[in-house]
C-alpha cells in the first residue's frame, strides 16, 4: 500500500499520483503501459482477475468512492501461496495499492459508486485473463459484504484448485 504526500489548503489539494524514480525506490517496477478507469456502483464486486501469459503489474487507486481492494498471490512455492491481502482505498484517504505479477486483483464497492483508476505493466489480452471464484474457500477471502452485482465472467469464475496446474512458479 501507497500514502503519497497530500498537500491541501483552502483551495482543495495536490498529490502526486506516481513518480517512476520514487515508486521503483519502494519496489515498483515500470514501466506502465495502459491505464483503465472504471465507475461501478454500490456491491458490485470485480474480479478475481489475472492473466498467465502475460501477467500484468498494476497501481490500484480511487478517484471518486470507497471500495475493498483484494490481491492475492497465484504463484505456486511463494512463501505467501493462496494467501490475501485486502485495504479499504478511498478518493479521502489517497492510498494507492500495488498488485504485483503473479498476484490476481478484485475489489468491492463499498460506497454508492466508486472510480477505480489502475496503471498496468502489460497490455491487456482478453484470450489471456483468468476469472478465479472471488468466494473460493481455498483462498478464504473476507469481503466487508455479500456481492450485489456481479458480471456474468465473474460469477462463473474457477476454484483455484480447477488451474493450479496451470498458474506461474515464484522465482
Amino acid at each position: 500500500m501507497i500514502e503519497p504526500d497530500v498537500y491541501k489548503d483552502t483551495r482543495g489539494f495536490f498529490l502526486e499520483t506516481y513518480h517512476q524514480g520514487k515508486y521503483a525506490a519502494l519496489g515498483i517496477p515500470g514501466p506502465f503501459v495502459q491505464d483503465n478507469h472504471s465507475r461501478s456502483a454500490r456491491g458490485t464486486l470485480r474480479g478475481l482477475h489475472a492473466q498467465l501469459k502475460h501477467p500484468q503489474g498494476k497501481l490500484v487507486r480511487t478517484l471518486a468512492g470507497e471500495i475493498f481492494d483484494v490481491l492475492v498471490d497465484i504463484r505456486r512455492g511463494s512463501p505467501t501461496y493462496k494467501q490475501w491481502y485486502g485495504v479499504n482505498l478511498s478518493a479521502e484517504n489517497f492510498r494507492q495499492c500495488y498488485v504485483p505479477v503473479g498476484y490476481a486483483h478484485g475489489f468491492y464497492v463499498l460506497s454508492d459508486f466508486a472510480e477505480v483508476e489502475y496503471k498496468c505493466t502489460t497490455l491487456y489480452d482478453a484470450s489471456d485473463e483468468l476469472h478465479l471464484l472471488w468466494n473460493d474457500p481455498a483462498i478464504g477471502i473476507q469481503w466487508p459484504v455479500g456481492p450485489r452485482l456481479l458480471s456474468q465472467k465473474d460469477q462463473s469464475g474457477v476454484p483455484l484448485s480447477q488451474i493450479e496446474k496451470n498458474l506461474p512458479y515464484f522465482r
